[in-house]
């Protein structure tokens, strides 16, 4: 997917105004097990505004689900280490009760998960799913409940959404599934909206209908929407701002016109090498980074990138690499920039 230059640029220059919706600094998120503990998160940091997008962006492996899934706890509390700063719509997540988390989910921030056939419960109907959700968090009847879900159904464009409501998952294609996954994500009317790869498992065209679905939504609504992918062509259809992760690290940040056109991270530049530009790569090999992410229970000193980077030095294994302001508002994590 493609964007034009001039609404790239008129995006990042929109983007940002209002109040600081999501607050990370220091967010590094650990998991025990029989290696000792895989450090899958390191010293994130984000900083969200009211209305703004921002795509986590980077292969599988590299962090982006476990920090999406860190802002709302989510990730499994008995198992993990957790630690830094989670501000979310003013809210300390860290702090909550388990009651008062529960309230926080859908209320206050939402997440559109990546497999909706997973995420929905098979044996109840998708409409009483919606509404029971309403229910919990709005304190209304059954009535008024299920006219909220219809309502939902209707703006997200399922058709013939009273004959949907009373469906069941199974019984929806992939892509009516994942628009009733964003129905109830919105049920509650979320400030902030946590998307994990949402449109992953669909084909290209429902792919897009999702894509430009959710823009309209975003917009329509004011929401802050965190968006995870690894495709650059998602990231530039839906986002204001790009952070690139690498082994749980953001090694590059900005927005998103600057970092498509400006990269200057090695691994960014890895990342954008490796796409396919049309016919313009017909009958020669598509490029690759080569070698293997690295193990997030054994990270090697120094850059975690460097056994891979075509410009590594040798303080890249010695020094972790500093932060280094590349413009206003694009940073990157790399030795080259000094």
């Amino acid at each position: 997917m493609r964007m034009p230059t001039t609404e790239l640029a008129e995006r990042s220059v929109m983007a940002g105004d209002g109040a600081t919706m999501v607050d990370v600094s220091g967010l590094n998120v650990g998991f025990k097990n029989a290696k000792g503990l895989v450090r899958a998160v390191n010293g994130v940091d984000l900083q969200l505004k009211r209305g703004e997008v921002l795509a986590l962006l980077g292969e599988s492996g590299s962090g982006k689900s476990v920090t999406l899934r860190a802002l709302i706890r989510l990730n499994p509390e008995h198992k993990s280490i957790v630690s830094g700063r989670i501000v979310v719509a003013g809210t300390d997540v860290t702090t909550l009760a388990p009651e008062a988390m529960q309230d926080f989910r859908g209320g206050v921030a939402s997440m559109i998960f990546q497999d909706p056939g997973l995420a929905l419960d098979p044996v109840y109907r998708v409409g009483d799913q919606i509404a029971e959700t309403v229910m919990r968090h709005k304190k209304v009847s059954r009535q008024e409940a299920r006219k909220r879900a219809l309502e939902l159904f209707e703006r997200v464009r399922i058709p013939s959404p009273e004959r949907r409501l009373d469906a069941y998952p199974h019984e929806l294609s992939g892509g009516m599934r994942q628009r009733a996954m964003i129905a109830l994500s919105l049920s509650c009317d979320p400030q902030v909206l946590l998307a994990d790869e949402p449109t992953t498992a669909l084909d290209a065209t429902v792919q897009i209908q999702i894509l430009l679905l959710l823009r309209e939504l975003q917009r329509d609504l004011g929401l802050t929407v965190i968006f995870v992918t690894h495709d650059i062509g998602v990231a530039v259809e839906v986002a204001d701002r790009i952070a690139v992760m690498y082994a749980g690290r953001i090694v590059e940040t900005g927005p998103v016109a600057e970092v498509i056109r400006g990269a200057r991270h090695p691994y960014t530049l890895g990342l954008l090498a490796t796409r396919a530009h049309g016919g313009r790569l017909q009958g020669r090999r598509l490029r690759t980074i080569p070698g293997n992410p690295p193990d997030l229970a054994s990270l090697p000193p120094g850059c975690p990138f460097a056994p891979r980077c075509s410009s590594v030095e040798a303080r890249c294994r010695e020094i972790e690499p500093p932060l280094v302001e590349l413009g206003p508002a694009h940073r990157m994590r790399c030795v080259l920039g000094t």
